[in-house]
C-alpha cells in the first residue's frame, strides 16, 4: 500500500514582512502543515520567475512569493513590481504545462501568523487535491 500524497511546497519570502509572519506563527506555535520550506529573500520584487520554474523543475509540487502588503514595502514598490511580473508570469506556465493553481503569490505583514498559516494551509490542501506534478515537455520541445 502506498503513502498517501503530500506536496512539496516551496516559500520564497519577504526578510522584512512575510518571513516575520511565518516567524510569528511560529513563536505563536500556530498549526500550519510542514509540507513548505522557505527561503527568505529581500524582497518579493527580486523574486525571478526563473526560480520559480527551477523549482518545479526540482521537484516542488507548488510555490508560493509571499511579500509586504502593497503600499508597505520596505522598498517601495518592489511587491507592486512583484505583482505586475507575476501576472505576466502565469502565462508562462500554461506554456510549460504546469497548472496556475501551483504558484501562489500572497501577502502577508510580519504581525499576520495566522494569515500566514491559513495561506499555507490553503496552498497545501489545494495542491493535495490537485496530486503530484508531473512536468512535461514545453510546446517548443513537442
Amino acid at each position: 500500500m502506498s503513502e498517501p500524497f503530500e506536496p512539496r511546497l516551496l516559500g520564497l519570502l519577504c526578510s522584512w514582512c512575510a518571513y516575520g509572519g511565518a516567524d510569528t506563527a511560529g513563536v505563536s506555535r500556530l498549526q500550519y502543515p510542514p509540507n513548505i520550506r522557505i527561503v527568505r529573500v529581500m524582497c518579493s520584487g527580486r523574486v525571478d520567475p526563473l526560480f520559480v520554474v527551477r523549482a518545479f523543475e526540482q521537484g516542488a509540487d507548488g510555490v508560493l512569493v509571499a511579500g509586504c502588503h502593497p503600499g508597505d514595502c520596505h522598498y517601495a514598490t518592489g511587491n507592486v513590481f512583484a505583482e505586475q511580473r507575476f501576472e505576466r508570469f502565469a502565462g508562462l506556465l500554461d506554456f510549460f504545462g504546469i497548472d496556475r493553481r501551483r504558484f501562489k503569490l500572497a501577502w502577508v505583514s510580519a504581525s499576520e501568523g495566522a494569515r500566514f498559516a491559513a495561506v499555507v494551509t490553503e496552498m497545501t490542501e489545494e495542491i493535495r487535491a490537485l496530486g503530484p506534478l508531473k512536468m512535461k515537455a514545453p510546446a517548443w520541445q513537442a
